[in-house]
């Protein structure tokens, strides 16, 4: 296969993966350990937490070691040992000793895997490719959570850990068989052939990070997922309160949103390429006000499922958008997966305070005021990317194309 398959591969076995059990593991631990909510919520936010604080020092590692297959094999042994680990587990700590580990694997995987694809098709290819990673991953979700739902009658609640432990695996043969020469250091990071043997000199982290556009990136993700983080939970509490079949509604919009990413993301690669980056980011922000004023004021479960449609296409775009953004911002500096990895730390703040933030408004304004309260997060992000994209550089083919009429 070509190293590109390889890659389409890797990225579909990853997509259940890379928060471990994630959305399983309350209910793992409410059925075999007999946990209370308070006590998982516990185990879920200080394992949140780390992660934030190792998502920036995971991208430098992933930029100074320069071995992305390595790394993205150690991450997937390191998901599938933190998941086998709660099979025994039911002491407080060692639950959490093993959801760390694998949230940790599942952080440093992302950025080897986005390290990896810079570095098999450079940058010219690299929104299209990334389109394409973010499709297969959005297969990957659905394939296993397909898989889950119909073998739980049939073998419980362990099933997720079966169907976790086979695509771990089958994501490290994937990468290990990887022909060794595909991946080219110096066509990660922007260095030219020409510049000799020598790598040049690599920015030092505040050089990197003190890219103001960067800063306003940052802001405006983090604003996004403040709007975004929390909504389908939130949405999931308001039909609790309208509807007898809240969790099934609730099942329902998580799927209709996966499967709306899947076409949203390959177009987006081939968008982020022909029309800017910006553009379709602040599309995916102007998407969330909609979202919002949708959740705010329908209560028809049915006519909501426009609302994840909408979540759908916002996130299918913010995947494949921001780390081109990224890249393009932080190009030959040899810091990309550095830069790309506190954003996304940035980002998990915003989402982290998502539901505290829109709960805190639902008790003062109600559910109204709640959504439009996220809604008002995601249009305040739509600014500063719209400013982000008036101060930034012609687009390279517009610019091409520019040159050859004057010429």
């Amino acid at each position: 296969m070509s190293p590109t398959s390889h890659l389409a591969l890797i990225n579909l076995f990853i997509g259940d993966i890379q928060g471990g059990l994630g959305p399983f593991l309350g209910t793992w631990l409410a059925e075999t350990a007999h946990w209370s909510p308070t006590r998982i919520g516990l185990v879920t936010t200080l394992s949140g937490i780390g992660v934030l604080l190792l998502s920036g020092p995971f991208g430098a590692l992933v930029d100074q070691f320069g071995r992305p297959r390595l790394l993205i094999a150690a991450s997937c042994a390191a998901i599938l040992g933190g998941t086998l680990l709660l099979l025994p587990a039911q002491g407080f700590w060692l639950v959490l000793a093993a959801q760390s580990l694998a949230a940790a694997g599942g952080t440093l995987l992302l950025l080897a895997v986005n390290a990896l694809t810079l570095g098999l098709v450079g940058k010219k290819a690299y929104p299209r490719q990334q389109g394409r990673n973010q499709a297969f991953n959005h297969v990957g979700i659905l394939t296993a959570a397909g898989i889950i739902a119909l073998g739980t009658p049939y073998w419980g609640a362990a099933i997720s850990l079966w169907v976790l432990g086979a695509m771990a695996a089958a994501a490290i043969i994937a990468t290990v068989t990887m022909p060794g020469g595909a991946w080219e250091s110096r066509r990660a990071v922007g260095w030219e052939d020409h510049e000799g043997d020598d790598k040049p000199r690599r920015s030092s982290t505040t050089e990197a990070l003190r890219n103001r556009r960067l800063l306003v990136l940052a802001l405006a993700l983090a604003l996004f997922q403040l709007g975004n983080g929390g909504m389908l939970s939130l949405l999931g509490q308001k039909l609790v309160s309208v509807s007898p079949y809240g969790t099934g509604w609730t099942a329902t919009y998580v799927m209709v949103a996966q499967l709306v990413m899947v076409p949203v993301a390959y177009l987006a690669g081939t968008l982020a390429d022909r029309k800017g980056r910006r553009w379709i980011l602040i599309i995916a922000c102007l998407a969330l006000p909609l979202r919002a004023g949708l959740c705010a004021f329908i209560d028809d479960p049915l006519w909501l499922i426009s609302a994840e449609v909408l979540d759908g296409v916002a996130s299918g775009i913010v995947g494949v958008a921001v780390p081109v953004v990224v890249a393009d911002l932080t190009w030959k500096s040899g810091r990309t997966q550095t830069a790309l990895g506190t954003l996304n730390a940035i980002q998990g703040a915003g989402g982290a305070l998502s539901a505290w933030y829109g709960g805190l408004v639902q008790g003062w304004l109600g559910w109204p005021g709640a959504f439009l309260a996220l809604g008002l997060a995601g249009l305040a992000s739509a600014v500063m990317v719209i400013w982000l994209n008036a101060t930034a550089e012609e687009n390279p083919r517009r610019k091409r194309k520019r040159a050859a009429r004057e010429a």
